[in-house]
C-alpha cells in the first residue's frame, strides 16, 4: 500500500515587471501591508486561495502557503489582473518557478529511529534536541524528517513526483535497516 502523500506547502517566485511602486500597491490590493522599515516587500494575504503573497520593487513575487503550483499560478494571476485594471504596466504572463514543495505522509509503521540514525548515511538524529530523524537525501535533492510515530514531513521538493521518489526510498532504507 503507498502512503499518502499530502502537499502542505508550495513556493512559488515569477516577476511581472520592473520598479513596481509599493506604495500605490498598497492602497490597490486589499489585505495588503507594506511596512518598508519592517520588511522590504509588500505583503499581500488572499483568502482564497488562501495563501500569502510577497511582492518587491524589483518586480519579483513569491507566493506562499499554496497546496498546488496551480493554486500559486491563481493567486498571482489575480494580483497581474488587480495591478493591470489599475494601469501598472505588468508582465500578463510571468514564468512561474516552483521554489520549494513541502509535504507530509504516513509511513504506515513505527520506525527504530536511533537504529536508522547507527546504520544510514546522511540522517543525524539527536533526541534531546528534536524529536525527528533529519534524513538528507541526494536523488532527489531533499530533507526528510523522520519521526517515531511513522509521520514525515518532506522538504526541498520541486515537484509531487520528487516526494513519491523520496518516500520510497525512505521505506526501502527502513525495511532494510530493520531487516538485519
Amino acid at each position: 500500500m503507498e502512503p499518502d502523500i499530502k502537499i502542505v506547502n508550495v513556493v512559488v517566485s515569477t516577476k511581472i515587471g520592473d520598479n513596481i511602486d509599493l506604495e500605490e500597491v498598497a492602497m490597490i490590493l486589499d489585505n495588503a501591508e507594506y511596512e518598508p522599515e519592517q520588511f522590504p516587500g509588500l505583503v499581500c494575504r488572499l483568502s482564497v486561495p488562501k495563501v500569502a503573497l510577497l511582492i518587491f520593487r524589483s518586480g519579483k513575487i513569491n507566493c506562499t502557503g499554496a497546496k498546488s503550483k496551480e493554486e500559486a499560478e491563481i493567486a498571482i494571476k489575480k494580483i497581474i489582473k488587480e495591478l493591470k485594471d489599475a494601469g501598472f504596466d505588468v508582465i500578463e504572463n510571468p514564468e512561474i518557478k516552483v521554489q520549494n514543495m513541502v509535504a507530509t505522509a504516513d509511513l504506515g509503521i513505527e520506525p527504530n529511529l536511533d537504529e536508522i540514525a547507527l546504520m544510514v548515511e546522511g540522517t543525524e538524529y539527536e533526541p534531546e534536541q528534536f524529536p525527528g530523524l533529519v534524513y538528507r537525501l541526494d536523488d532527489p535533492k531533499v530533507v526528510v524528517l523522520i519521526f517515531g510515530s511513522g509521520k514525515v514531513v518532506i522538504t526541498g521538493l520541486k515537484s509531487e513526483e520528487d516526494a513519491k521518489r523520496a518516500l520510497n526510498k525512505i521505506l526501502e532504507t527502513i525495511k532494510e535497516v530493520q531487516e538485519l
